[in-house]
């Protein structure tokens, strides 16, 4: 996968962003400590319970809005995620923790948890929104998923999300179709 303008760190926060929308609309209050974990958030592995529950509320507000996003004109993205920031206790440091070498954190580390994601995937979806619209996010092509994705390829050719089982079930019933009218 290939996006010029898209830092690992970034794509790692734009791939949790996705995951947690997609597993909070599978299953509202799903336990996310594993997602953020697995996308480099260190201090979900020592967040209370509290901490984790407050992120899949504040996430599923959001649903309406990232369900849009890949529909939305850049303009109106914009504004919605400039409102979103206005909200947040963002006080920008450079910070070199974990091995992760200088990264930019855009919260004090005195924030909550849940403002330090919100934070983090506001800062990086309003760069994405800046560097290309909201052209690489996309919808799952499969008839029976919603689910959300970023498409990081060069020639923005996605068309599924992360379910290896959407693709497949897809290509499928393509082939036999094709099959059949043959």
């Amino acid at each position: 996968m290939y996006v010029a303008s898209v830092t690992d760190e970034h794509r790692l926060t734009l791939d949790a962003m996705v995951d947690l929308h997609n597993a909070l609309d599978d299953q509202p209050g799903a336990d996310v400590r594993p997602l953020l974990t697995a996308a480099g958030f260190s201090r979900a592995r020592d967040a209370s319970a509290a901490s984790m529950l407050r992120v899949a509320e504040r996430f599923t507000s959001l649903a309406p809005f990232l369900t849009e996003l890949p529909h939305l004109d850049a303009d109106v993205a914009a504004a919605r995620i400039t409102e979103e920031l206005t909200e947040l206790p963002i006080t920008p440091s450079i910070v070199d923790h974990d091995g992760a070498g200088p990264h930019i954190h855009w919260t004090p580390a005195t924030a909550r948890f849940d403002d330090q994601v919100l934070a983090d995937i506001f800062m990086v979806l309003a760069q994405e929104i800046c560097d290309n619209g909201t052209i690489r996010f996309g919808v799952c092509a499969a008839d029976d998923c919603d689910h959300l994705f970023y498409d990081a390829t060069r020639n923005r050719s996605k068309r599924f999300c992360a379910d290896p089982r959407c693709a497949s079930r897809t290509h499928t019933a393509d082939h036999r179709k094709r099959k059949l009218a043959n």
